[in-house]
């Protein structure tokens, strides 16, 4: 016979941590966005919101992302979501960066 996992009898599944693209193809999902879109039309409708591009919850402003992109018109969801995804890997490989170099420095 199998013991029961732990857990208090709650039968939950942890939330998971979405970032990235998963992110913000959430906030798409919220925003009134209908494609094809322009770069002015998903700032209008996106605003100023954050995502988080990694699992430690630091994020990046969508109108800093779209900045990054030199695109100006998207014909669809999947388009607009493969031009950001660079955007958001870059941040993730420079913050890990600075993390590596400070590892790298320790001792031991």
């Amino acid at each position: 016979m199998a013991a029961r996992p732990p857990g208090g009898g709650d039968t939950k599944e942890p939330e998971a941590i979405e970032f990235g693209i998963a992110a913000l193809d959430a906030r798409l999902d919220e925003a009134d966005v209908s494609f094809p879109a322009t770069t002015a039309e998903l700032r209008d409708a996106l605003g100023d919101q954050e995502v988080p591009y990694d699992a430690q919850g630091r994020s990046l402003a969508i109108a800093d992302a779209l900045d990054r992109v030199p695109q100006e018109k998207f014909e669809n969801e999947t388009e607009f979501l493969d031009a950001l995804y660079p955007v958001f890997d870059e941040a993730r490989r420079e913050e890990r960066g600075v993390i590596a170099s400070l590892r790298d420095a320790l001792p031991f």
